[in-house]
């Protein structure tokens, strides 16, 4: 058996609590946190995304004390890529119902706010490079 807890194995102290305020500023784990706790005990939450940090805060305790099963990875584009874009091409999906915003690169750092503050419905933004 091995119990891999990190820094917290080696008395890190103050510096785990240092390192936790910095990742949560770039770490959004509020979806892992909630799918956690709303998960029926003995269930599986997955968990296709990437996390850069070495620790990012989530009830773990919720998810031993339920016998939850976690499941990670990122998706496989390379496999899914072609047949995608198939099903567009022959029409038989329409994923332009995402797009939100069409905007020149001039206005990308704007954009980039309105994306990240989940402001203006802004779901996706198409960027055309000459305006």
């Amino acid at each position: 058996m091995i119990e891999a807890v990190g820094l917290e194995s080696q008395g890190a102290g103050g510096m785990m609590e240092s390192l936790q305020t910095k990742l949560t500023s770039t770490e959004r784990p509020y979806a892992l946190s909630q799918a956690i706790l709303a998960c029926r005990p003995g269930g599986t939450v997955s968990l296709p995304g990437v996390f850069v940090g070495p620790a990012v805060p989530a009830p773990l305790g919720a998810l031993v004390a339920k016998g939850l099963t976690l499941k990670t990875g990122q998706t496989h584009v390379q496999r899914y890529l072609e047949p995608l874009m198939k099903l567009i091409i022959d029409g038989k999906i329409d994923p332009s119902f995402l797009i939100t915003h069409r905007i020149g690169l001039e206005e990308g750092p704007d954009a980039y706010k309105t994306f990240r503050d989940k402001q203006d419905g802004c779901v996706k933004i198409v960027i055309r490079p000459n305006g």
